[in-house]
């Protein structure tokens, strides 16, 4: 295997790390081993945006000013034990946490703990093109930080004291506590980086990480093995594990292989075939839960008569999405009644979806004095998590409406041309898409593909509605999530009552483990982390 080495350093730091693990490797020490489906791009999170990676360097390694709930999308404290929020909502303000320590390491030994100078550091190269880390690495891109609109909304970043650090923003954005929640808000020592940039060895920081996380780096042997030790001093308490190894795996059933074998103790995306094998062998556990997405059919809510709810509505009846989940996600999915998934918060559990009547939608479409229709469904070209087979979801939704006499085309793309034509205002026909979710919050399922701002983008449906959109921007403005909850609740039922989309499915995600494990807690974001997990007998 060959060993990741950049410099003469990184092969000393592994070398003497390798000690460390041979020590802490005894009768006594407890080693989780981690099949992971392929190797990490870096160990800086906030330059990547690939799970996988996220996996093995900011969920281990760091810490974020605050973090999500383990097992939800909702926010809590991390490093910044409290915030308060101006009342115009214009000034987020954070007070961290004392005497959080970063990783000694044999590349980097800390002077002191945790500060704002931190904070600063790590967020601020992201947003100030003239920050002597914006462009660290050649091609650097900031890609979450900008697709968030970070720099769009944050006016500055101001350290208060060593204690405390204030975002002053253009606008109220509530969205923006999730957002640093998310893997590339993750916090790095400013220290370690000055390090690093008195030695002309900037780069290091993508390849040796130091964070204040759970577990330290010990290192990397490309596309094989990446090993981690407990950080002993972590400021939310030590792990049960000793050491954590990821070995990546990138064939799933040689992962479950390794699996049954006890060679690895959890395993990342199992094959569908394997499900039912895995749920049978009392050796394994299987976790599930639906993923953070959605996948559906969208009309053009500018074209008649889509533009009519009373069509759409007529339509939703006629369409079988049990029989969908059967034969597209091969039981592998999660029948969608609103807009995002049960594991967003402000879910609207009280909706209830309109149900398959096909005579109904015969009625309904009659009522409103439609005898004559026809649809084009365009259908993906390629397998998305949302829809893993768009053309044979198209086919099913065909048979459907033909028999409520609508006659239909589908019709596809090549994935960029369907992309750019599906945005467009004047589009005939209604289109199958999807969204995974990025951080959990609901404006980021509605105010991206349902706000009128994003009509003739990424709003597919083409739908601009006042009374949705006024929930969703009071939503987006206060900071009040027990408020904000109830509007994006009316704003569901809203969506639900105009229809324009035919929300179709949420596909599961799937953790198979062994029954050794204990404390694993799904991610609904997708991610594994391994904070507070152990190994029984």
């Amino acid at each position: 295997m060959r060993l990741m080495t950049f410099s003469g350093t990184l092969k000393y730091a592994v070398l003497g790390v390798c000690l460390v693990v041979a020590t802490a490797s005894g009768s006594e020490a407890k080693t989780l081993v981690f099949c992971s489906e392929g190797s990490p791009e870096g160990f800086d999170p906030a330059l990547h945006t690939s799970t996988i990676t996220f996996d093995a360097s900011s969920k281990p390694l760091y810490n974020r000013l605050v973090e999500f709930k383990p097992g939800t999308t909702e926010v809590e404290p991390g490093l910044a034990e409290s915030w308060d929020v101006s009342d115009d909502g214009r000034e987020v303000t954070f007070y961290l946490r004392k005497g959080v320590t970063f990783h000694n390491t044999p590349f980097f030994t800390p002077s002191r703990e945790l500060n704002a100078d931190d904070v600063l550091f790590s967020l601020e190269r992201q947003r100030k093109k003239s920050h002597a880390w914006h462009a660290y690495m050649p091609g650097t891109a900031w890609e979450f930080f900008d697709a968030m609109s970070m720099p769009e909304f944050i006016k500055d970043i101001v350290k208060i004291d060593d204690h405390t650090v204030k975002f002053v923003l253009t606008r109220p954005e509530a969205p923006i506590l999730a957002n640093l929640a998310m893997d590339f808000a993750s916090i790095l020592s400013a220290e370690y980086a000055d390090q690093l940039k008195d030695a002309g060895a900037k780069e290091q920081l993508n390849v040796q990480p130091v964070g204040t996380g759970p577990f330290a780096f010990v290192g990397y042997q490309e596309d094989a093995i990446v090993r981690f030790s407990a950080h002993s001093d972590y400021w939310d308490g030590k792990q049960a594990i000793d050491n954590l190894t990821f070995a990546i795996t990138p064939n799933a059933a040689v992962r479950l292989q390794k699996l049954k074998a006890g060679e690895c103790h959890v395993m990342s995306r199992p094959g569908p075939t394997d499900i039912d094998d895995i749920r049978s062998d009392d050796d394994l556990t299987l976790m599930e839960q639906p993923s953070l997405n959605i996948g559906y059919l969208a009309y053009n809510t500018k074209v008649p008569p889509f533009d009519r709810k009373e069509v759409r509505k007529a339509l939703y009846h006629a369409i079988n999405k049990q029989e969908i989940l059967e034969a597209v996600y091969q039981g592998a999915g999660h029948v969608a009644k609103n807009p995002f998934p049960p594991t967003v918060w402000s879910y609207n559990t009280a909706i209830e979806d309109d149900a398959y009547n096909p005579d109904l939608a015969t009625e309904m479409l009659a009522a409103a004095g439609i005898g004559d229709l026809s649809l084009t469904i365009w259908a993906m070209p390629v397998p998305r998590s949302y829809n893993p087979n768009a053309r044979l979801m198209a086919e099913y939704i065909k048979a459907d409406l033909e028999k409520v006499g609508v006659r239909v085309e589908i019709v596809s793309h090549k994935w960029g041309k369907y992309l750019s034509l599906s945005k467009d205002v004047n589009r005939q026909g209604a289109v199958l898409f999807g969204w995974t979710g990025r951080n959990g919050d609901p404006d980021n399922f509605l105010s991206e593909l349902l706000s009128c701002e994003r009509v003739g983008g990424s709003n597919r449906a083409q739908w601009c509605n006042d009374v949705f959109e006024a929930l969703i921007q009071d939503a987006r403005t206060t900071f009040d999530t027990a408020e904000r909850a109830k509007l994006y609740e009316e704003a569901q039922r809203i969506f639900k009552e105009e229809a324009p989309w035919v929300t179709i499915a949420h596909s599961m995600a799937y953790v198979p483990m062994s029954a050794k494990v204990t404390g694993y807690v799904m991610d609904p974001l997708g991610g594994h982390s391994f904070k507070g997990i152990d190994l029984i007998d």
